[in-house]
């Protein structure tokens, strides 16, 4: 039996998942890392936590899935956008990476769409914000000159892992295009956008296909890992387009509804549409692209609301009880949609589409007497589906079809968080069997190793639909008009954060 692997290096952790070449997962291990909040609105990692990571969920998925190292074909590793790891001409780490939920460039980002924001749109098919890199890299040269005057060689999150394995220093051309360095439209990095932050171009990567061989594993690496030497390793891609892939979504007019730290809505078309509240991407299918809209904090709303809110919960899980999230969930259930009137706004970290504004604030509003903590647990759920019709509103006045919904991310665990997500949006949910960027990786690997003929034939063999989540008419016409209200909130503190915030 011969094998594909899967490296998936999120916001909290390493993912590795082995699939079988017939198409079936074997076997996965998680392993977490920290992440370092220096400064408020700082969001930062250390590279080599990553590398501890793959290592310890390595030794651990070997070990119970008794697969041998030398029986794996091939392996792909992805990790989030934006994320740029900076070294010395000699490979040596300059510093922590900053993260895309990282909101310090702000006045860069600022800066560089007064000035240059048209050419940028032109150029790399986005506006500045703060999760791109250009930007951080201009706050680097502004407030670390030290750091940015050394730098040799800038790789991204997944591509700093696959270099701790091969030795080559690369990326692909998805992620290159996440770094508002690179001419998307001629598909090579942009001098003229590297002059804006002072970038010699030659610490640029070279930019390969997704499913191209970027190279093998190295005996270091395989002592390191417990990898076999001269195993496959594919270029890669970013950890969106592989749960795009991962779920099958390949054909234009299907989507995909992530419910994950950030949540987004991403369409399958045969065009890119640039524009303002959307992030464009190449997909991994060559001739199709997935522009997609995005909340920055949904999961991760969640994730604040149980560290600050759900001592008992948590409490109870130490015990040896239900999972912390499980019994917020539980309380969520037995409350009515709508929650008597009670919204949440998920802006925790400010927001994208479709306001692009990093100064907006997270905010529970409409409380009364009558509400319980319940009414609170549900009102999360509630207002990260709000965020996400916002951002399906986007689609909707460009006329991009989102069908054939494919629902992603941790948080559809969830069955009532998945239902409020189905009502709010008034869309059928398809749930796959997996439906994390580590098993589209895998998959990716399986196409680079030519275990699947394409990507068509790998979503075929790979990808099977547990179940569909239909919405409930009642629900999603109540669920209209709260929405209404919810964005009126918004109109009505958008002034207030925006003057408040204007500092930072």
């Amino acid at each position: 039996m011969e094998y594909l692997l899967g490296i998936d290096i999120g916001s909290g952790g390493v993912k590795e998942t082995l699939l079988s070449v017939e198409g079936e997962p074997v076997a996965s291990a998680t392993v977490e890392y920290p992440t370092y909040y220096p400064e408020v609105s700082w969001t930062e990692q250390e590279p080599e936590d990553w590398y501890r990571a793959v290592r310890e969920g390595l030794l651990s998925l070997l070990g119970k899935s008794g697969v041998r190292p030398s029986d794996i074909r091939a392996i792909a590793v992805d990790a989030a956008t934006h994320t740029a790891v900076l070294m010395d001409r000699d490979c040596r780490v300059l510093d922590r990476a900053i993260l895309w939920t990282d909101q310090r460039s702000v006045r860069e980002s600022a800066w560089l769409d007064e000035r240059y924001g048209d050419m940028l749109f032109k150029t790399a098919y986005h506006r500045p914000d703060t999760l791109w890199t250009l930007p951080q890299l201009l706050w680097i040269r502004n407030n670390k000159p030290d750091v940015f005057e050394r730098i040799g060689h800038i790789l991204f999150a997944k591509d700093y892992i696959r270099w701790r394995l091969t030795g080559r220093i690369c990326t692909d051309t998805i992620d290159a295009a996440g770094s508002m360095l690179y001419d998307v439209a001629n598909d090579r990095w942009s001098t003229e956008l590297c002059a804006l932050a002072g970038l010699d171009p030659s610490v640029l990567p070279e930019a390969l296909p997704p499913f191209a061989a970027a190279g093998e594993v190295t005996s270091e690496a395989a002592r390191e890992t417990g990898l076999a030497e001269g195993t496959l390793v594919a270029a890669g891609a970013t950890d969106t387009v592989m749960e795009v892939f991962g779920t099958g979504a390949v054909r234009e007019g299907q989507s995909t509804v992530k419910l994950a730290t950030a949540g987004r809505i991403c369409a399958i078309t045969r065009q890119p549409y640039p524009h303002p509240m959307f992030v464009t991407y190449r997909h991994v299918v060559p001739g199709l692209w997935y522009p997609g809209s995005a909340t920055k904090s949904c999961a991760a709303s969640m994730r604040w609301y149980r560290d600050v809110f759900g001592e008992l919960e948590k409490l109870e899980e130490a015990r040896g009880g239900p999972d912390a999230y499980e019994s917020i969930s539980a309380a969520a259930a037995t409350i009515a949609p709508g929650c008597d009137g009670l919204f949440f706004h998920p802006y925790l970290l400010g927001e994208l589409t479709p306001y692009r504004n990093p100064r907006l604030r997270a905010s529970f509003t409409g409380i009364s007497a009558g509400h319980t903590k319940a009414h609170f647990s549900r009102a999360v759920m509630e207002g990260v589906a709000f965020s996400l019709r916002d951002c399906l509103s986007v689609f909707t006045e460009q006329g991009i079809l989102v069908g054939n919904a494919r629902l992603i991310g941790g948080a559809s665990k969830s069955p009532v968080w998945r239902q409020i997500t189905a009502d709010v949006l008034g869309m059928e949910l398809q749930l796959p069997r997996s439906n994390d960027s580590s098993f589209g990786s895998a998959m990716l690997a399986g196409v680079c190793a030519g275990v699947f003929a394409g990507p068509e034939e790998a979503v075929e063999r790979c990808v099977r639909i547990d179940r569909i989540i239909e919405p409930d008419p009642r629900a999603h016409a109540l669920y209209g008009e709260r929405f209404a209200e919810y964005r009126q909130i918004v109109q009505a503190m958008e002034p207030v954060y925006s003057r408040r915030n204007s500092g930072q």
